[in-house]
Protein backbone atom coordinates (compact mmCIF):
# COMPACT_ATOMS: atom_id res chain seq x y z
CA UNK A 1 0.00 0.00 0.00
CA UNK A 2 1.54 3.37 -0.80
CA UNK A 3 1.86 5.83 1.42
CA UNK A 4 -0.33 9.11 1.06
CA UNK A 5 -0.12 11.98 -1.35
CA UNK A 6 -0.71 15.29 1.33
CA UNK A 7 -2.92 16.47 -2.48
CA UNK A 8 -5.19 13.15 -1.28
CA UNK A 9 -5.96 14.36 1.87
CA UNK A 10 -8.26 16.72 3.75
CA UNK A 11 -8.33 18.49 6.97
CA UNK A 12 -11.61 18.99 8.75
CA UNK A 13 -11.66 22.19 9.95
CA UNK A 14 -12.96 21.07 13.93
CA UNK A 15 -9.14 19.31 14.03
CA UNK A 16 -7.67 23.45 14.39
CA UNK A 17 -10.37 23.75 16.72
CA UNK A 18 -12.17 26.64 15.21
CA UNK A 19 -10.21 29.48 16.76
CA UNK A 20 -9.20 31.21 13.50
CA UNK A 21 -11.55 33.17 11.06
CA UNK A 22 -12.53 30.65 8.03
CA UNK A 23 -10.33 32.67 5.55
CA UNK A 24 -7.49 32.15 7.70
CA UNK A 25 -7.95 28.54 8.05
CA UNK A 26 -8.48 28.05 4.71
CA UNK A 27 -5.00 29.72 3.76
CA UNK A 28 -3.15 27.31 6.24
CA UNK A 29 -4.80 24.82 5.01
CA UNK A 30 -3.34 24.98 1.46
CA UNK A 31 0.12 26.33 2.81
CA UNK A 32 0.74 22.92 4.57
CA UNK A 33 0.39 21.18 1.09
CA UNK A 34 -3.37 19.60 1.55
CA UNK A 35 -5.39 19.19 -1.46
CA UNK A 36 -8.78 19.89 0.56
CA UNK A 37 -10.67 20.53 3.59
CA UNK A 38 -14.38 20.04 5.20
CA UNK A 39 -15.81 23.12 6.46
CA UNK A 40 -18.21 23.66 9.27
CA UNK A 41 -21.69 25.12 8.98
CA UNK A 42 -21.27 27.69 11.59
CA UNK A 43 -17.93 29.00 9.67
CA UNK A 44 -19.95 29.81 6.91
CA UNK A 45 -23.59 30.37 7.76
CA UNK A 46 -24.07 34.48 7.82
CA UNK A 47 -20.63 34.99 5.67
CA UNK A 48 -20.21 35.68 2.37
CA UNK A 49 -20.27 32.10 0.99
CA UNK A 50 -19.24 32.67 -2.36
CA UNK A 51 -16.25 34.90 -1.40
CA UNK A 52 -15.33 31.69 0.69
CA UNK A 53 -16.14 29.37 -2.21
CA UNK A 54 -13.68 31.74 -4.63
CA UNK A 55 -10.84 31.47 -2.00
CA UNK A 56 -11.26 27.72 -1.97
CA UNK A 57 -10.98 27.49 -5.56
CA UNK A 58 -8.36 29.69 -6.56
CA UNK A 59 -6.35 27.91 -4.22
CA UNK A 60 -7.06 24.79 -5.84
CA UNK A 61 -8.80 23.09 -2.98
CA UNK A 62 -11.21 20.46 -2.86
CA UNK A 63 -14.50 20.58 -0.35
CA UNK A 64 -14.57 16.50 0.83
CA UNK A 65 -17.48 17.35 3.14
CA UNK A 66 -19.62 19.91 4.23
CA UNK A 67 -20.17 19.86 8.03
CA UNK A 68 -23.10 19.14 9.43
CA UNK A 69 -26.76 18.37 8.75
CA UNK A 70 -29.29 19.88 11.64
CA UNK A 71 -30.71 17.12 13.54
CA UNK A 72 -34.01 15.31 12.13
CA UNK A 73 -36.07 13.82 14.70
CA UNK A 74 -38.01 16.08 16.49
CA UNK A 75 -41.06 16.16 19.55
CA UNK A 76 -43.19 18.23 17.00
CA UNK A 77 -44.32 18.20 13.49
CA UNK A 78 -43.53 21.76 13.08
CA UNK A 79 -39.73 21.33 14.51
CA UNK A 80 -39.30 18.06 12.69
CA UNK A 81 -40.40 20.27 9.18
CA UNK A 82 -38.02 23.68 10.10
CA UNK A 83 -35.17 21.01 10.56
CA UNK A 84 -35.71 19.68 7.20
CA UNK A 85 -35.74 23.47 5.57
CA UNK A 86 -32.65 24.13 8.07
CA UNK A 87 -30.73 21.58 5.77
CA UNK A 88 -32.15 22.22 2.38
CA UNK A 89 -30.46 26.21 3.57
CA UNK A 90 -27.20 23.99 4.05
CA UNK A 91 -27.42 22.25 1.05
CA UNK A 92 -27.94 25.38 -0.88
CA UNK A 93 -24.44 26.40 0.64
CA UNK A 94 -22.66 23.28 -0.07
CA UNK A 95 -23.24 23.57 -3.66
CA UNK A 96 -22.08 26.95 -3.49
CA UNK A 97 -18.39 25.64 -2.40
CA UNK A 98 -18.69 22.82 -4.37
CA UNK A 99 -18.26 20.22 -1.61
CA UNK A 100 -18.44 16.56 -2.46
CA UNK A 101 -20.90 15.40 0.26
CA UNK A 102 -23.19 16.90 2.64
CA UNK A 103 -22.41 15.25 5.93
CA UNK A 104 -25.81 13.78 7.84
CA UNK A 105 -25.18 13.40 11.96
CA UNK A 106 -28.89 12.68 12.05
CA UNK A 107 -29.72 13.40 15.76
CA UNK A 108 -30.44 11.34 18.45
CA UNK A 109 -34.38 11.27 20.39
CA UNK A 110 -35.79 14.29 21.04
CA UNK A 111 -36.36 15.51 24.18
CA UNK A 112 -38.54 13.03 26.80
CA UNK A 113 -38.65 10.48 24.18
CA UNK A 114 -38.05 7.36 24.34
CA UNK A 115 -39.11 5.90 21.33
CA UNK A 116 -35.83 4.99 19.33
CA UNK A 117 -38.17 3.35 16.61
CA UNK A 118 -40.39 6.50 16.17
CA UNK A 119 -36.68 8.44 15.94
CA UNK A 120 -35.16 6.28 13.32
CA UNK A 121 -38.16 7.36 11.36
CA UNK A 122 -38.27 10.20 11.55
CA UNK A 123 -35.01 10.19 10.20
CA UNK A 124 -35.82 8.17 7.39
CA UNK A 125 -38.16 10.56 6.10
CA UNK A 126 -36.13 13.16 6.53
CA UNK A 127 -32.97 12.23 4.57
CA UNK A 128 -36.15 11.13 1.81
CA UNK A 129 -37.22 14.66 2.16
CA UNK A 130 -33.61 15.83 1.22
CA UNK A 131 -32.76 13.31 -1.61
CA UNK A 132 -35.29 15.51 -4.27
CA UNK A 133 -32.99 18.94 -3.36
CA UNK A 134 -29.64 17.12 -3.25
CA UNK A 135 -30.13 15.79 -6.59
CA UNK A 136 -31.41 19.26 -8.10
CA UNK A 137 -28.58 21.28 -6.25
CA UNK A 138 -25.84 18.50 -7.32
CA UNK A 139 -24.50 17.32 -3.94
CA UNK A 140 -23.93 14.27 -2.08
CA UNK A 141 -25.77 13.29 0.85
CA UNK A 142 -23.74 11.40 3.47
CA UNK A 143 -24.72 9.42 6.24
CA UNK A 144 -22.36 9.17 8.97
CA UNK A 145 -22.85 6.41 11.24
CA UNK A 146 -21.77 7.07 14.83
CA UNK A 147 -20.18 4.87 17.66
CA UNK A 148 -24.04 3.24 19.66
CA UNK A 149 -22.83 5.75 23.01
CA UNK A 150 -24.06 8.53 20.76
CA UNK A 151 -28.08 6.92 20.11
CA UNK A 152 -29.29 8.75 22.26
CA UNK A 153 -28.41 12.54 21.81
CA UNK A 154 -26.32 12.49 18.05
CA UNK A 155 -27.11 9.66 16.03
CA UNK A 156 -29.76 6.92 16.04
CA UNK A 157 -27.87 5.63 12.74
CA UNK A 158 -24.92 4.12 14.16
CA UNK A 159 -23.40 0.74 11.94
CA UNK A 160 -22.57 0.78 8.22
CA UNK A 161 -24.86 -1.81 7.60
CA UNK A 162 -27.73 0.03 9.33
CA UNK A 163 -26.41 2.93 7.56
CA UNK A 164 -26.42 1.13 4.08
CA UNK A 165 -29.89 -0.25 4.57
CA UNK A 166 -31.60 3.27 4.66
CA UNK A 167 -29.65 3.95 1.86
CA UNK A 168 -31.05 1.07 0.03
CA UNK A 169 -34.61 1.42 1.05
CA UNK A 170 -34.31 5.45 0.22
CA UNK A 171 -32.39 5.16 -2.91
CA UNK A 172 -32.93 1.92 -4.18
CA UNK A 173 -31.60 2.74 -8.03
CA UNK A 174 -28.93 4.57 -6.51
CA UNK A 175 -28.11 7.39 -8.43
CA UNK A 176 -24.98 8.17 -6.88
CA UNK A 177 -26.46 10.99 -4.45
CA UNK A 178 -27.22 8.66 -1.20
CA UNK A 179 -24.30 7.16 0.48
CA UNK A 180 -22.05 6.77 3.51
CA UNK A 181 -19.36 9.18 5.62
CA UNK A 182 -17.07 6.34 7.02
CA UNK A 183 -15.30 7.61 9.96
CA UNK A 184 -13.33 5.29 11.68
CA UNK A 185 -13.15 6.71 15.41
CA UNK A 186 -17.63 5.44 15.28
CA UNK A 187 -16.80 2.07 13.51
CA UNK A 188 -13.15 0.52 14.25
CA UNK A 189 -14.98 -1.37 16.72
CA UNK A 190 -17.57 -3.23 14.71
CA UNK A 191 -16.72 -6.92 14.44
CA UNK A 192 -18.15 -6.90 10.82
CA UNK A 193 -16.40 -4.25 9.96
CA UNK A 194 -14.71 -5.53 6.86
CA UNK A 195 -17.72 -7.45 5.20
CA UNK A 196 -19.45 -3.94 6.03
CA UNK A 197 -17.21 -1.82 4.55
CA UNK A 198 -16.94 -4.47 1.87
CA UNK A 199 -20.69 -4.27 1.05
CA UNK A 200 -21.14 -0.55 0.84
CA UNK A 201 -17.93 -0.69 -1.32
CA UNK A 202 -19.95 -3.02 -4.26
CA UNK A 203 -22.81 -0.53 -3.35
CA UNK A 204 -20.81 2.08 -4.49
CA UNK A 205 -22.11 4.23 -1.76
CA UNK A 206 -18.37 5.11 0.02
CA UNK A 207 -18.58 9.08 -0.17
CA UNK A 208 -15.96 10.43 2.64
CA UNK A 209 -13.43 8.51 4.90
CA UNK A 210 -12.42 10.10 7.92
CA UNK A 211 -9.35 9.33 10.24
CA UNK A 212 -8.32 9.97 13.92
CA UNK A 213 -7.61 7.51 16.45
CA UNK A 214 -9.01 5.98 19.73
CA UNK A 215 -7.34 6.50 22.71
CA UNK A 216 -6.60 4.54 25.79
CA UNK A 217 -8.30 5.49 28.30
CA UNK A 218 -10.15 7.89 26.20
CA UNK A 219 -11.31 10.79 29.11
CA UNK A 220 -14.17 12.49 27.01
CA UNK A 221 -16.18 11.04 24.26
CA UNK A 222 -16.72 13.41 22.38
CA UNK A 223 -13.78 15.93 22.71
CA UNK A 224 -10.95 13.53 23.06
CA UNK A 225 -10.53 11.89 19.82
CA UNK A 226 -6.49 10.94 19.28
CA UNK A 227 -4.34 12.05 16.45
CA UNK A 228 -3.53 9.58 13.84
CA UNK A 229 -1.05 6.83 15.49
CA UNK A 230 -1.61 7.75 19.11
CA UNK A 231 -4.41 5.35 19.87
CA UNK A 232 -5.55 1.71 19.35
CA UNK A 233 -7.12 1.79 15.49
CA UNK A 234 -5.36 0.00 13.06
CA UNK A 235 -5.64 2.82 10.45
CA UNK A 236 -3.37 1.38 7.66
CA UNK A 237 -5.71 -1.95 8.09
CA UNK A 238 -8.97 0.18 8.02
CA UNK A 239 -8.01 2.32 5.28
CA UNK A 240 -7.02 -1.37 3.20
CA UNK A 241 -10.13 -2.55 3.82
CA UNK A 242 -11.36 1.02 2.13
CA UNK A 243 -9.62 1.06 -1.01
CA UNK A 244 -10.00 -2.54 -1.36
CA UNK A 245 -14.15 -1.56 -1.44
CA UNK A 246 -13.11 0.99 -4.43
CA UNK A 247 -12.98 4.10 -2.27
CA UNK A 248 -10.58 6.72 -4.20
CA UNK A 249 -11.03 10.01 -3.09
CA UNK A 250 -9.67 12.07 0.04
CA UNK A 251 -8.61 10.82 3.44
CA UNK A 252 -10.06 13.52 6.09
CA UNK A 253 -8.99 14.10 9.15
CA UNK A 254 -10.82 15.03 11.99
CA UNK A 255 -9.68 15.51 15.53
CA UNK A 256 -12.08 17.11 18.35
CA UNK A 257 -9.52 17.32 20.95
CA UNK A 258 -10.46 20.02 23.66
CA UNK A 259 -7.54 19.81 26.16
CA UNK A 260 -4.97 18.56 23.73
CA UNK A 261 -4.87 19.70 19.90
CA UNK A 262 -7.33 22.20 19.70
CA UNK A 263 -4.77 23.77 22.54
CA UNK A 264 -1.42 23.61 20.24
CA UNK A 265 -0.61 25.82 17.27
CA UNK A 266 -2.60 24.75 14.45
CA UNK A 267 0.69 25.02 12.33
CA UNK A 268 2.22 22.31 14.28
CA UNK A 269 -1.30 20.23 14.66
CA UNK A 270 -1.58 20.42 10.25
CA UNK A 271 2.24 19.66 10.12
CA UNK A 272 1.78 16.59 12.79
CA UNK A 273 -1.54 15.49 10.90
CA UNK A 274 0.87 15.86 7.55
CA UNK A 275 3.88 13.29 8.76
CA UNK A 276 1.39 10.66 10.71
CA UNK A 277 -1.35 10.61 7.49
CA UNK A 278 2.21 9.84 5.29
CA UNK A 279 3.23 6.80 8.28
CA UNK A 280 0.60 5.25 10.09
CA UNK A 281 -2.56 6.02 7.97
Amino acid sequence: MEPLHLTRCSINTATLGHREPIAVTIDRIAKAGFGGLAPWRHEVEGADVSKIARQIRALELKVTGYCRSTYFPASTEEQRLANIQSNVRALNDAAELGAECFVMVVGGLPEGSRDLSDARAQVQDGIGALLEAARKLGVRLAIEPLHPMYAGERSVINTIDQANALARELDPHNDGFLGIAVDVYHCWWNPQLEAAVSSIGKDNRILAYHVSDWLVPTTDTLLDRGMMGDGVIDLKGFRQSVENAGYARMVEVEIFSRDNWWKLPPDLVLKTCAERLQSVC
